[in-house]
């Protein structure tokens, strides 16, 4: 037996996603989003209202990073979600996270989170509070990288926001190999 929950903005994995974005003063933001994923092969697309600092911010810099938060940093990544820009404009600061400028985007990256989406803004409707960003660089620590020189989502340790208790969790251990365990049934 399946219970219903009717609709709610629940799906799993959830990202849990850190937007970086500077301030009209250069300072950096940051804000935590949880609904958002690629959208596109070059984009990405997130949930955020009107109503954040963050939004303001990217809105007239056309530019925003995106860190995966990870289980390192999980206090420091739901701070920069609770506190808002608009009341605390050193958050950053005050979560202990340090920040380079990009050199893809006029935006912020954040130095202790190992992996950063850097996006131009391609659109923002207001209504909906659809963000969609153009990806335009990928980089990563090489802390988190295999023998490949590839992103190795074990070393990253991201987490993912879990809606219905309200919880982050840890993503766990490699359990199948895409594009090739399925072939059994071909």
């Amino acid at each position: 037996m399946r219970k219903s929950f009717g609709p709610k903005p629940m799906v799993y994995p959830m990202p849990v996603f850190i937007i970086g974005t500077y301030n009209e003063d250069g300072t950096a933001n940051a804000m935590n989003a949880a609904w958002g994923g690629i959208s596109e092969e070059n984009e990405i697309s997130i949930c955020i209202s009107e109503d954040h600092k963050t939004t303001e911010n990217l809105l007239k810099r056309k530019a925003f990073t995106v860190s995966m938060a990870t289980e390192s940093y999980v206090a420091e990544c739901d701070y920069v979600g609770i506190a808002s820009g608009n009341n605390v404009p050193n958050k950053l600061k005050k979560a202990g996270l340090t920040t380079v400028k990009s050199e893809h985007v006029d935006a912020p990256i954040i130095c202790e989170l190992p992996m950063t989406v850097e996006c131009k803004l391609k659109s923002y409707d207001p209504e909906s509070c659809r963000l969609v960003g153009e990806i335009i660089n990928v980089c990563a620590d090489e802390s988190v990288l295999d023998e490949k020189g590839n992103i190795d989502a074990c070393k990253l340790k991201p987490i993912t926001y879990d809606p219905s208790n309200h919880n982050y969790i840890a993503l766990g251990e490699i359990v199948g190999k895409a594009f090739s365990d399925g072939k059994k049934f071909k």
